[in-house]
């Protein structure tokens, strides 16, 4: 399902537009074992790390196939890269994603962050990039997303992050594709509101700097001060801001959320709390369609 151009606008005006939220099918090799042991699969289910992928692999699927999770409430996922390159229901994630389902590709490309420096873990190097995101167009992505975290209120790093942020998200952009760009604040920093205001005066600044045909999605921890993004939201380079979890509950992060109007939801955690591998289908399907519609109504 390679990119066209009707298409990419269609997504394009869903993500900038549509009712609903994107969720995130990407914990990685680091977060793996941890989202495993939420969904009730202890580390002695598996032995190597091919089988602890295929036990998050059929997680991730068995969301992905349950009746509530459509374009309905659903705008985008994101997904790990050997999620792209899998199956479900006999056809290529990505393809079923948006073909039945409605619901837009994304792709987490980054390879993790370096040790804090200044307050701050920018992101490690991405090897083979090029080929990653030109293999991400061919799949059918719509778009990428790349994470790295802000501990504390310190403006050199949170500068650093931001930078290198834009300065990859312009290298998804040429390759025809739309970045998320993501600078975690976290939720125990005690610093957090002053990082955030510091985080959003260096976004202006990088946003400013984009032409018209660059945009990007900005994907941010949920803020202290309730509104503290809406400028970000009304900027013209920017389809969307969507909130991460970032460790509080479903209840909690919803909550916070409902306070913030020009933010939707990007969850992880949240989305898939409750969910258990021994639950019968339609014990995990009801569960799952309570979390995305506290999640969809927190959003809209």
């Amino acid at each position: 399902m390679a990119k066209d151009t009707v298409l990419e606008q269609s997504q394009a005006d869903r993500i900038a537009a549509g009712a609903g939220f994107i969720a995130a099918l990407d914990q990685s090799g680091g977060s793996t074992p941890k989202a495993l042991k939420q969904y009730g699969v202890e580390e002695d289910a598996y032995s190597t790390e091919e089988e602890m992928f295929g036990l998050i692999h059929d997680m991730r699927c068995r969301i992905m196939t349950a009746p509530e999770f459509t374009s309905e409430k659903v705008l985008g996922a994101i997904l790990f890269e050997r999620t792209m390159r899998g199956e479900v229901a006999g056809m290529p994630v990505p393809t079923y994603l948006w073909e039945e389902r409605g619901v837009v590709p994304f792709l987490k490309i980054d390879k993790g962050m370096e040790d804090v420096k200044d307050g701050a873990q920018i992101l490690k190097p991405i090897p083979g990039l090029a080929e990653l995101l030109a293999t991400a167009r061919e799949f059918g992505i719509f778009g990428t997303k790349e994470r790295s975290v802000i501990h504390e209120a310190n403006e050199t790093g949170i500068a650093a992050v931001v930078a290198q942020q834009f300065e990859l998200g312009k290298e998804v952009i040429a390759a025809g594709l739309v970045p998320i760009v993501e600078p975690e604040v976290l939720i125990d920093s005690p610093t957090k509101a002053e990082a955030e205001t510091i985080l959003k005066a260096e976004i202006e600044k990088q946003l400013d700097l984009l032409d018209d045909t660059q945009n990007v999605v900005l994907k941010l921890t949920i803020p202290t001060e309730a509104g503290l993004y809406d400028s970000l939201a009304d900027h013209p380079r920017v389809l969307r801001v969507v909130a991460l979890s970032g460790g509080y509950s479903t209840a909690d992060a919803c909550e916070k959320l409902s306070k913030n109007e020009k933010m939707i939801a990007s969850f992880s955690r949240a989305l898939a709390e409750g969910l258990n591998a021994q639950q019968s289908d339609d014990e995990f399907n009801a569960a799952l369609a309570e979390n995305i519609s506290k999640i969809y109504n927190a959003s809209v």
